[in-house]
């Protein structure tokens, strides 16, 4: 088996990402404190076509060297804004018919697998911070939690392997189900 070269991944160029059918997501990133974390979560955004990203209180903004680190160059592709707090970006996304998410382990929560995002609706999911996860005052403006099945010892993932899973997971049941 052979791997292929660059010039054979038939990548789109930004122009014409921009204009591709987005993944009907919003990524909201709540008080996230590492900017590699956010140029990651630009990256896998980007792999996977997402709507935008909003970045909330303290997630740092592109441009940064640290971002691009591991953004390589997602942030010019992936439309994204900026939001002083979370809860107006969850009280503005509602407003635009978004069905707002936590993914989060929390009382009640539904099982990622057990979870079946609705064709032709669109879903804000919010990702929280690094040590204390999504904001309590967050949480008390959510449709939904969702949590991701764990079997070992730690009961938590990095950030951006959540959100890589969270969004593989509905792009599959979005997209490679029709």
């Amino acid at each position: 088996m052979r791997k292929l070269k660059l010039d054979e991944l038939n990548r789109v160029s930004v122009d014409e990402f921009k204009d591709q059918e987005k993944l009907p997501i919003a990524i909201v990133l709540d008080n996230v404190r590492s900017m590699h974390n956010v140029g990651s979560i630009f990256r896998t955004s980007d792999g996977f076509s997402v709507e935008r990203i909003c970045l909330c209180g303290i997630t740092s903004q592109p441009p940064h060297r640290e971002i691009e680190k591991t953004a390589l160059g997602a942030t010019q592709s992936v439309n994204w804004t900026y939001h002083a707090d979370t809860v107006s970006a969850v009280d503005q996304l509602r407003e635009e018919g978004y069905t707002i998410i936590a993914v989060e382990q929390a009382e009640s929560s539904t099982m990622l697998n057990e979870y079946h995002p609705l064709p032709d609706h669109k879903f804000a999911l919010i990702f929280g911070n690094e040590v204390n996860g999504v904001a309590d005052e967050v949480m008390a403006k959510i449709d939904t939690c969702i949590e991701i099945p764990q079997f070992g010892t730690k009961h938590s993932f990095n950030i951006v392997v959540s959100a890589g899973i969270v969004l593989w997971d509905f792009f599959a049941k979005l997209k490679l189900s029709q």
